[in-house]
């Protein structure tokens, strides 16, 4: 079996990225996405990202297959908040726990930690989650608060914790 690459993503990933989040939006409460997306649905958001701005999508892929993906988006729409991302990371159910997780959270990180134009990364954890509360804490990310019952999915309501790491 040939080693985890890390990288940028290329327009091929796509398909694997829809299927991959697709997971969660049905399983899980780890989105508060309730539908799930087409590739076309997804294209837009896709296309939001690039390899020297602050948005950034990195993938885990061994062999040509995408086993997760890490990103920096927008944090909020208000031009004050440009300074700040909001991370995540997904990973294909079959590979949880083996550590793809942390690699592309750690390759997400060097470029942010590395760009100027950023301050903050942010990311919310819907609970429980001890997996990506722990995970979050090893890379540096600290309690900034939790939103009590903020989210409504799967029959229930979804407490959110948001930790911030300081990029300056």
């Amino acid at each position: 079996m040939s080693k985890v690459q890390i990288r940028h993503a290329i327009d091929g990933d796509l398909a694997e990225l829809v299927t991959i989040y697709n997971h969660y939006v049905e399983n899980t409460a780890f989105t508060f996405d309730t539908t799930t997306f087409t590739m076309q649905d997804r294209i837009g958001w896709f296309a939001s990202f690039s390899e020297d701005g602050v948005h950034r999508l990195m993938v885990a892929e061994r062999d040509g297959q995408v086993l997760g993906y890490a990103s920096s988006s927008p944090f909020k729409q208000k031009p004050a908040y440009d300074t700040s991302v909001e991370t995540s990371a997904y990973i294909d159910p079959e590979n949880i726990g083996s550590g793809i997780g942390a690699a592309l959270y750690d390759a997400l990180l060097e470029h942010l930690v590395n760009d100027e134009r950023l301050h903050r990364a942010y990311c919310g954890i819907a609970l429980p989650n001890p997996s990506s509360v722990a995970l979050h804490k090893k890379l540096g990310f600290k309690l900034a608060g939790t939103y009590a019952e903020v989210g409504y999915k799967l029959g229930r309501y979804w407490d959110v914790a948001w930790y911030e790491k300081d990029l300056a």
